[in-house]
């Protein structure tokens, strides 16, 4: 079984670590949203793994492992109700458009995970905004119940919808507890953050981008502050919406993430700065997958910057000596 595994998969131990990091949150997940969300998993895995394989197949190549990580960190930004053929399209879309129209794992410009995303979002809007009240109490969660036309019946806003509708919080309690509608994976803030410090003890994600990151948001936040924009104070402001399961997971990729120590700095304050302005400027509720990507869109720009920022510093010490 071994020896047929690593006939059609790259081994990745960094995937793997990835993925060990998830397995709190998939299963919490799935005690307060149901076993929907095994359900969405398993399809949304299924199928990115069987198109991975088939194309790099077609190419004579192995599939990567990083595909298995793509697919769960897909999967936990769609809000529970999603129906199956929409997570299916959006899965094959990211695949394809966000990674082997590339070249395949280690060519890609974006976060395959949230080129899918962004596709539903933008094609799907009214079943992508929806989100299943989980929080009515704590037990028994929704693990007892197959979700299915149960759905409609319990829906309700997520706290950045309800806090731009009506201008209402939710608790701080209860947003790092996860008793908040939102999407699968990102409600569960302090597994987020516990994920978050397990992969930089590992050294698999970038510590400089995650605080890059917060920093840029704290920041614009003060600016907006003092110029009397409506802003929530920070602490809300990162506990709401993907914030943090994107600085945790998406912003660290470290395929369309830069390289150098510097640029990850520049790119995390931009991802945090960017998010926020989408937030408070625009009409989207959200901000974090749209300021990834532009993050990603900037990176090797950002990497080729500071490498010749650091050529024309190493030019001059030489000249001076």
């Amino acid at each position: 079984m071994n020896e047929f595994y690593k006939k059609i998969f790259i081994k990745q131990k960094l995937m793997r670590t990835v993925l060990i990091s998830l397995i709190p949150i998939i299963i919490f997940s799935t005690y307060l949203f149901g076993i929907r969300v095994l359900v969405l998993l398993a399809a949304v895995a299924a199928t990115g793994t069987i198109t991975e394989y088939l194309w790099e197949k077609h190419y004579g190549n192995k599939a990567s492992e990083a595909v298995f990580v793509t697919c769960v960190l897909y999967t936990l930004t769609l809000p529970v109700s999603t129906p199956v053929w929409i997570a299916i399209s959006g899965i094959l879309f990211g695949l394809f458009f966000g990674k082997l129209f590339f070249g395949g794992f280690g060519k890609n410009t974006f976060n395959p995970a949230l080129v899918g995303r962004i596709f539903i979002y933008v094609n799907f809007p009214e079943p992508l905004t929806n989100s299943w009240n989980n929080a009515a109490s704590i037990f028994p969660g929704g693990f007892s119940t197959y979700l299915t036309d149960h759905i409609d019946a319990v829906s309700e806003a997520t706290p950045m919808i309800l806090y731009n509708n009506t201008a209402k919080l939710y608790d701080i309690q209860s947003l790092l507890l996860g008793t908040v509608p939102g999407a699968i994976g990102e409600t569960a803030k302090l597994l987020i953050i516990l994920a978050g410090l397990y992969l930089i003890y590992k050294k698999v994600a970038s510590w400089e981008i995650m605080t890059g990151t917060i920093i840029g948001f704290i920041a614009t936040n003060v600016v907006f502050y003092f110029f009397n924009l409506p802003v929530l104070n920070p602490l809300h402001g990162i506990l709401m919406g993907g914030f943090l399961f994107g600085t945790v997971f998406m912003a660290t990729d470290p395929i369309s993430a830069p390289k150098t120590k510097t640029g990850k700095w520049i790119y995390g304050i931009i991802i945090g700065s960017v998010t926020l302005l989408i937030r408070i400027l625009s009409l989207f509720n959200g901000g974090m997958m749209f300021a990834i990507l532009i993050g990603n869109t900037f990176a090797p720009i950002i990497d080729y910057f500071v490498k010749e920022s650091a050529a024309r510093k190493k030019n001059k010490l030489e000249a001076i000596s």
